[in-house]
């Protein structure tokens, strides 16, 4: 159960900070003025549950087959990177908010689908691929689903109530600091097992 929780926490507060000004967090955000907010969190939830689900299998079958200070030195180098990512920021291209605001039949299936589709090769994507290859896959896969739909929720929230997005710029340096701390942790864990 241990191994469980810190799979659970570690995963949500990665991929909590890692959502934090992504562009899919700008499309929640797209979403919300749009649509209600519930079928806009459920599409979120069932869009992120998924991807989520198969990140997890590749970073578990990453895990099988490497050793675990290798993957501790892969997952540093790859949160540094993480964090640089984070630092250039995200921006929707006009393609992307052209298909936020468009009305679907159903604004569950419209926003799961351009979720689906955002988070296909994004960072959340890979931390949580990284993520896997560390912890349990149960527990990173559920703290990594649940981080990115509370941190679209707050989006959506903070963006009804306040009429405007969260200052940029502060919250994507925070999360590169995050993102560097975690990388450069696992590096020296890495080095440690290494030597």
């Amino acid at each position: 159960m241990e191994g469980f929780l810190v799979a659970l926490v570690v995963s949500f507060g990665v991929i909590f900070v890692a959502e934090l000004g992504d562009k899919s967090q700008l499309m929640a955000l797209t979403f919300a003025t749009r649509f209600k907010p519930v079928p806009v969190l459920i599409g979120i939830t069932i869009a992120t549950a998924v991807v989520h689900l198969a990140s997890v299998a590749i970073g578990y079958g990453l895990n099988a087959a490497l050793p675990t200070d290798w993957i501790s030195l892969i997952a540093g180098l790859a949160f540094l990177g993480f964090g640089a990512w984070t630092l250039r920021g995200d921006k929707l291209t006009e393609e992307e908010k052209r298909k936020a605001e468009r009305g679907g039949r159903s604004a569950v299936i419209a926003v799961g689908v351009a979720f689906f589709l955002a988070e296909l090769g994004d960072k959340t994507m890979l931390a949580t691929i990284t993520l896997a290859t560390k912890y349990g896959w149960f527990g990173t896969w559920l703290g990594s689903t649940l981080g990115m739909v509370a941190a679209d929720a707050l989006a959506i929230l903070v963006g009804r109530m306040l009429g405007r997005h969260l200052p940029e710029r502060t919250i994507r340096y925070g999360a590169a600091v995050l993102f560097a701390i975690c990388g450069l942790w696992l590096i020296f864990e890495a080095v440690s097992e290494l030597a």
